[in-house]
């Protein structure tokens, strides 16, 4: 019996059992590179901020009527800016303030009574 002959059919399994279960893995296991870990992770801090301080946004927006009013006229576009400008997320770091002054200003108009 020839040792070379009978390995050569398992190391072959065995890479191509690793192949498929690197492809399986990644396709439909839920695998992820470390760069989109990273990526998932930043995405799931920035919501979380959002979620934070959007309320304390929308609250400072509610104690001043007479802004929600001009902030109701501006164009959706430049609704974020306006937010910032107010000084609502004054208490927002630089990396987020953008974010939360957009979900404050969607949040602060809708929540608004039509007149």
């Amino acid at each position: 019996m020839n040792i070379k002959e009978s390995i050569k059919p398992l190391a072959w399994g065995a890479a191509g059992g690793a192949v498929a279960a690197i492809a399986i893995g990644f396709a439909w296991g839920g695998w992820v590179t470390g760069a989109t870990a990273g990526k998932m992770q930043e995405a799931s801090a920035a919501s979380a901020v959002v979620a934070a301080f959007m309320p304390l946004c929308v609250a400072s927006a509610e104690q001043q009527p007479d802004q929600l009013v001009l902030l109701k006229a501006e164009s959706t576009w430049s609704r974020d800016d306006f937010v910032v400008k107010a000084g609502w997320v004054n208490n927002v770091t630089e990396q987020y303030r953008q974010e939360v002054a957009d979900a404050c200003a969607t949040a602060a108009v809708n929540g608004m009574k039509s007149d």
